[in-house]
């Protein structure tokens, strides 16, 4: 935690960043939580800074990432709502730009490909599977990984199985080639982002990971 005290959170009350968010707080991290509705959010904690804003608005942006030293995004799809990935993260990354913010980790699905992909079959007709039946927010996630491809910060985009909810730490097994399982606990998810913020093996680069 040397460097990285100040972490912007998006995505922050789904299934997965909510664990994201109490391991950040039980690890001393202060928090800056981008929220569509910050009134509705319950829980209050004083390491938690909660700003109202869209991800797809880059003035909203451009406030969570003020003061702070990395950027975390376990960022969800609204129901009935554009593609939502590629545009917050154009956003982050010219934010970023601006304030020379350097790290960004962010979270996305098993169909995003990437170069030095060796995908199994099941794991293959899982993307086909996407592709087909959620044709454009699988398009944009494609979208958002050449974004980060060509970029000049330090990102890493997670790929990742179905996310079990669970307070259990499993351990994990990662693969820049191919997923290692069929599922993630959630906290052992949140505890590898974290772990990111100051490990840079991963750095620029899209590694598959799940629960052992």
């Amino acid at each position: 935690m040397t460097n990285y005290h100040h972490i912007a959170v998006i995505g922050g009350t789904g299934k997965s960043g909510k664990y994201v968010v109490k391991k950040l707080l039980e690890r001393g991290f202060r928090v800056k939580m981008l929220l569509r509705n910050p009134d509705q959010v319950k829980f209050n904690h004083p390491a938690i800074e909660k700003v109202k804003g869209d991800a797809r608005n880059p003035a909203d942006i451009a406030l969570l990432l003020e003061d702070c030293t990395a950027v975390l995004s376990t960022l969800g799809q609204p129901k009935g709502e554009p593609p939502i990935f590629s545009t917050a993260t154009k956003n982050v990354l010219n934010a970023m730009q601006k304030l020379n913010i350097k790290r960004y980790i962010v979270t996305t699905g098993l169909s995003v490909d990437t170069p030095h992909d060796h995908k199994n079959e099941q794991v293959q007709q899982a993307t086909d599977w996407m592709r087909t039946n959620y044709a454009p927010t699988t398009a944009d996630k494609q979208v958002e990984y050449e974004l980060l491809a060509k970029c000049n910060v330090d990102w890493t985009l997670v790929r990742l199985p179905l996310i079990e909810q669970t307070e259990v730490a499993k351990g994990i097994r990662v693969s820049l080639e191919d997923c290692p399982g069929d599922h993630i606990s959630a906290t052992d998810l949140a505890n590898f982002l974290i772990e990111q913020l100051e490990n840079r093996e991963y750095i620029g680069q899209a590694p598959f990971i799940a629960s052992i």
